[in-house]
């Protein structure tokens, strides 16, 4: 009987790794396809002869991107737009669920905060009001749309503001005994016990400033001030040969849209797996804690 259990868990044992293999070729395949088409020859693309390793190794596609100005000027403003983002976002959520994670005798307008917040979670007033609202505010052709359009996350709300309950009451107690007020107690006790959550929704924060692309279709008027994300999705979608200039065109030579798009995609790509592995550590324990209400 040991041994049928014995042998089953390690078929069991098999069958996940198996499946986490497989998963995990899932996730890099795609990236390393991309890399691959990104540094063959335009012939061997368009032929098909690309996938598991470049054919006719050229690095001409990255020398094209050094070379656009706008690729460039994009990708500081998509830099931009993730640290003004993440900023803001993180001091708005971390006031904001302090408040909300006490209880109605200790902050009298909690209830009424937190409905507010979940019907706004679940409704929205659609594209047209909001844009007339962004457009009264100065915030078209303006990088503060950008930042500023979806500068509160409910969702990460919620999840700090969970994070929060789970703390130690005692923690709080022993600062008020020691002479501490809210402000201390929040900066000086609650926000280094919260940096599970807090990366958390850092990695949130800056994947969704860095991958979104519809706002600025919307806000921005000019190409000029288009970020990254939005600027390779104009790239991709349609490309006015009237607009490019006679460099452009020389360092093209040799090239095809889709060797070209695939080093742009690849680069997009390069800050967030830079930045994640130093924050995954947090991720895990960031969500189940921020989660369950204590």
């Amino acid at each position: 009987m040991v041994e049928e259990r014995s042998f089953l868990s390690r078929v069991f044992n098999g069958f996940n790794v198996i499946l986490l293999i497989l998963i995990t070729l899932l996730c890099v395949l795609p990236v390393w396809y991309t890399l691959v088409v990104s540094l063959s020859d335009k012939a061997a693309v368009s032929a098909g002869q690309v996938f598991i390793w470049p054919k006719g190794f050229t690095l001409a596609s990255y020398e094209a991107i050094i070379g656009d100005g706008q690729f460039l000027k994009s990708f500081l403003i998509s830099v931009e737009r993730v640290v003004l983002g993440a900023v803001i976002t993180l001091f708005v959520v971390l006031l904001m669920a302090y408040p909300l994670s006490k209880t109605t005798k200790e902050f009298a307008p909690r209830n009424i905060l937190m409905w507010l917040l979940i019907f706004s979670m679940l409704f929205s007033g659609g594209l047209v009001p909001w844009y007339m609202t962004m457009k009264s505010l100065g915030m078209i052709n303006n990088i503060w749309g950008l930042v500023l359009g979806g500068g509160l996350p409910v969702f990460n709300v919620i999840l700090v503001m969970n994070f929060f309950r789970n703390l130690p009451k005692e923690i709080e107690e022993s600062a008020l005994i020691d002479g501490a007020g809210p402000w201390r107690i929040l900066f000086n006790v609650v926000f280094p016990l919260s940096t599970p959550v807090l990366a958390t929704i850092l990695v949130f924060t800056i994947v969704y400033h860095w991958n979104e692309f519809f706002q600025a279709l919307v806000l921005m008027t000019k190409n000029e001030n288009y970020p990254l994300q939005s600027y390779i999705r104009q790239v991709a979608v349609v490309v006015d040969m009237s607009k490019l200039d006679v460099e452009t065109v020389k360092r093209s030579v040799g090239l095809s849209n889709q060797t070209l798009n695939a080093a742009k995609i690849f680069v997009s790509m390069l800050p967030l797996l830079i930045i994640y592995p130093f924050l995954q550590k947090y991720f895990v324990k960031g969500i189940t804690l921020g989660s369950v209400k204590g």
